[in-house]
């Protein structure tokens, strides 16, 4: 695993690909945060960093599928993926090391974040009135969603040896556990009735939730069985693969 982690995280910094993921992530929250007039703090007149938080998970949307699409695409496309079996390494050793190595590209991405922080509490009035507990939760809830992003990623890109089929395939299926369940609780067949567990069920629900600064146990749980789900997914289509 260890091994696979660092190829990867390689992959990403000898390459243009981790530098440009970071950068173009930074530069989108830069410019809505402080240059876009509808979403600037600056014209918004209170201490909170809820902009960067509405935001993320519609970058994250684009930006994590097209970091993985190659995970397992590009090994199949150029016959790598029969190396990696040769090798004393088992499923889920590759899968892992695969997921810790974009999750890491992404913890890269959000540290530089903290001096939004530093600047709203440096411009609030009285200096540091700003929520840091839902700050807090806002974060951890933000890398709980880049890790549900990127284990649906991994399952998309192991589906096809396409990248762009595998980038359509991880945007659309996390479109549709983020916010699908929630246009759905609102089709008047269910609203009323069974509206509530539907919307349970969305990452949404759970990542405002946890971002209020509660960090309640319902939710951490949700977060973590959705990232072994899609991860045990793509690890039986690769052992399928695999045992052919």
């Amino acid at each position: 695993m260890w091994a696979i982690f660092k190829k990867e995280v390689n992959g990403f910094f000898s390459t243009l690909t981790g530098y440009v993921v970071v950068g173009v992530f930074l530069t989108l929250l830069g410019l809505i945060m402080w240059v876009f007039p509808d979403y600037s703090i600056l014209d918004y007149n209170f201490a909170s960093l809820d902009q960067l938080f509405t935001v993320a998970p519609i970058i994250f949307l684009f930006l994590i599928p097209a970091i993985c699409m190659r995970s397992f695409s590009e090994e199949k496309q150029t016959g790598t993926i029969e190396t990696l079996f040769t090798k004393p390494l088992t499923e889920w050793q590759i899968i892992l090391g695969k997921y810790c190595g974009a999750l890491f590209l992404l913890f890269i991405a959000i540290i530089p974040t903290l001096i939004y922080y530093y600047t709203i509490w440096q411009l609030g009035a009285p200096q540091g009135n700003i929520d840091r507990g839902e700050v807090l939760g806002s974060y951890v809830g933000l890398f709980f969603l880049a890790g549900i992003f990127i284990a649906i990623s991994l399952y998309a890109s192991v589906l096809s040896n396409n990248q762009i089929v595998a980038f359509l395939v991880g945007a659309l299926l996390s479109f549709m556990v983020y916010w699908g369940f929630q246009f759905m609780s609102t089709i008047p067949f269910f609203y009323g009735g069974i509206d509530d567990v539907i919307q349970k069920i969305g990452i949404d629900y759970h990542y405002r939730s946890i971002s209020n600064g509660a960090i309640d146990s319902r939710d951490v749980l949700y977060f973590l069985s959705s990232i072994f789900v899609f991860l045990f997914l793509t690890h039986q289509y690769l052992r399928g693969n695999r045992n052919q």
